[in-house]
Formats: structure tokens, sequence, C-alpha cells
């Protein structure tokens, strides 16, 4: 392991430390080891040549000046919270990776035309909270005052565990960017997916963060004995729910735009070896980069559900349990990103995110792109996630290469 590489998976390592479960990392917003990490990272921070501080929605900002003090700042962040028994590199890449090329600046002396913030927000993973992107959307504008009325599992309300973590509920509206402070939002992470793996890329740029909608379907047929009902005469609701699967699957196998279809839990009653189901219920969730897409494949799906219910003789209920637009990147930003990659040697590949970040809290607010670093077999959110040292070293040596690089215009979405 050689330049950044070695230094960084050892923070990562070490940062992996922060945990409510001993020999497991799990990391939820506003509880001790969230504060215990913040102020380490506000510490290395400091080293790196930032003054560091934690904003009023739990957010931990280092701010790396310009040339001329005071200057409008350039984003760069990801999120230091983890789901439970998470991996390493979720969201604490970006953040350390933004921190080794601001010391390396720090080390040679580099002063830019526009200061930068590192930025390690909260609230990412929304495990604690039913909510999610509290620090991001704190910063961007976007904070929503009800969030601090909801509570966790314990019945703590999230105002209460904000002020003992050392925020301050009431003053979150300052966390937001004024106009004119801030030029862009930057953020390094993992790709949690497979597609740079099997492209033998080591890094990525991001196109758009899909937009998502989640369903719940619920049918209703007839159940009945599994010896004396013949299959003619059957309304059997699991086997209508396994056809609505295979629709779903093929409508977005057949798209050709990033689409994806899933259906990850479903519950068939009475749930007895030798009764027909009489009622199911599963999820469908769909994403795509473009919204017309996702809205188009949606109506086509549901469409086929419909088909099949009546076909069956299965009522059917559909309830829309969230939707979320898709977060386009910067077509100027992912430019830069890509001008990096293609200067590190490395052949661009563009592709959209499957997941949230909290770039897409800046989407209409700040020109934001995101760049992605190749984990092992795309496993995420699990003490698998992996990535090598050599790939963590390119993600700095290109994040350097795009701030040294970057084009500081007036701030357009």
């Amino acid at each position: 392991m050689t330049g950044f590489g070695a230094d960084l998976m050892a923070r990562l390592d070490a940062f992996a430390g922060f945990t409510e479960e001993p020999g497991l990392l799990t990391r939820l917003f506003l509880t001790p080891q969230h504060r215990a990490a913040a102020d380490w990272l506000m510490e290395l921070m400091g080293k790196a040549g930032m003054n560091a501080r934690l904003d009023p929605a739990g957010t931990v900002v280092g701010r790396y000046e310009g040339a001329v003090p005071g200057a409008p700042a350039l984003l760069i962040g990801s999120h230091i919270d983890t789901v439970r028994n998470a991996g390493k590199y979720d969201g604490n890449l970006g953040v350390l990776a933004a921190v080794a090329a601001v010391a390396e600046l720090d080390r040679r002396g580099e002063r830019l035309p526009f200061a930068i913030e590192v930025l390690g927000f909260g609230d990412e993973e929304g495990v604690r909270f039913p909510v999610t992107l509290t620090g991001s959307r704190a910063v961007a504008g976007r904070f929503d005052p009800a969030a601090l009325e909801t509570r966790d599992r314990d019945g703590v309300r999230m105002a209460d565990a904000l002020r003992a973590f050392g925020g301050d509920p009431e003053a979150i509206a300052a966390a937001a960017r004024k106009p004119g402070e801030a030029l862009a939002f930057l953020e390094v992470h993992i790709e949690q997916g497979p597609v740079l793996e099997a492209e033998g890329l080591p890094v990525g740029i991001v196109t758009a963060i899909n937009g998502a909608t989640r369903f719940a379907v619920r049918l209703r047929g007839m159940a009945g004995h599994a010896g004396t009902v013949p299959m003619a005469l059957r309304r059997d609701a699991l086997a209508a729910a396994a056809e609505m699967t295979l629709a779903a699957e093929r409508v977005a196998a057949a798209s050709d735009a990033g689409l994806v279809a899933t259906v990850g839990r479903i519950e068939a009653k009475p749930g007895a070896v030798n009764v027909i189901p009489g009622e199911v219920a599963f999820t469908l969730d769909v994403r795509a980069p473009e919204d017309a897409v996702r809205r188009d494949a949606c109506a086509t799906i549901l469409g086929d559900f419909e088909a099949i219910a009546t076909r069956r003789g299965v009522e059917l209920a559909v309830e829309t349990t969230h939707d979320a637009a898709a977060a386009p990147c910067s077509p100027g930003i992912r430019q830069q990103i890509e001008a990096a990659v293609t200067r590190a040697g490395v052949r661009p590949l563009s592709l959209p995110s499957g997941a949230g970040h909290d770039a897409m809290a800046f989407a209409g607010v700040l020109p934001m792109g995101m760049l992605f670093v190749r984990c092992a077999g795309g496993i995420s959110h699990n003490p698998a996630e992996s990535i090598t040292a050599e790939d963590a070293d390119l993600s700095v040596r290109i994040l350097l290469d795009i701030i040294r690089h970057f084009e500081h215009e007036t701030p357009t979405a």
C-alpha cells in the first residue's frame, strides 16, 4: 500500500472502533458513539489544517480557508452514521478521503480561490429515527422542523437527543448555507453495487441518484383445502403474487434506462402447508434515474397486476407508501469529475446510483456530483463490505485533482 491508501485504510479501521456493539460496527445518529466519532473527526480535521466545529444539526464541519478568508466554499462530504452491523466504508470513506485531500493541500501550503468545507453528516441511514438526511437537508436549507418531534424506539424525541448530543434544535435553520456561501457539493462514496467490479474499473461517475416509488400490495383470494380444490377452480392469492412478481421483473428487465423493480417482502396467510393461500401482502420497489421512466414503469406494472388479478379472480389493493424524485447530478460537475478520472488514466464510466445519498439533498440547490469507488462483490450494509487500499488511494488522488481544477462559477443547479 502506497500514497494515501495505507493511511486512509488505517483511519477507516480506527473510525470503525466507535461503535455501540463490540465486534460489530453500529453507530446510530446522536448516540454517545456518534459523538465520540465526531470528536475524533474534528481532531483529525484540525491536524489537516481545518477549523472544525459541530453545526446545530449535529454535522461535523471542517473549513479550510482559501487564499482570501471568507471566500465561498466547495462542500465535500458524506455521512458518519451507520446501519446496524455495518461495513466500514459506507459514508465514512467519503468523509475521510476528503480530510486526506485537504491535509495534502495543507501540507503543500496550497490555498485556492475558494474555501473547502468537509462535512460529516449524521442520519443519512435513517435507522434511529423515522426520517433521513437530517444533516444534509439542514445544510441545504431543506430541513423539516417536524422531524424534531419524531421519536426513536425508546421514545426519545430527536430534539432532545440532538440537544444532549451538543446540537441546537432551535438553531437548525442557521446551518443552511446562504446564497453565495457555497459553490457546489461533491461526495465520494462506495458504489454499493457490482457494476464497477464487473467492468474492471476502480471508480465511476454518477449520473443521477435514482428516484424511487414503493407500493404495499394486498391480494385477497379464497383459502381452501390443498387436496380437494381442483386447480381450475382455485383463487390462489400466492400464485397471483408470484405471477405479479415475475411481471414486475419482466418490465424492468426489458428496459435499458437503468430501471429496477424489486419485490422485497411477501407474506401469505393462513400460512399452512395444506391450505391454499387466501391472502397475500407484498411490497414493490421501483427505481430509475429518470422520473418519467419510473412513472411509466409503475403504470405498466400496476396495469399488469390488475390484469393478473382479474384473470385469477383475486381482489387487488395497492397503496403508494413512498415516492421520491430522481436527483440528477449537475452536468458541469459530472464533466469535471470525468476529466479528473480520465487524467488519472482510468476509462470513465457513467452510472446511476440505485441507493439514496446525502448528495440528493442538494439537487436543485447547488451543483452536485458523486464519485463512486468500487467495492468487492457490490456488497454493502454488511461487515463483508470491502475496498482495496489502491482504490482508496486513487479516490483521494482524483478528489485532489477535481479540487485543483475546480471551475468555481456562479452556483446553479
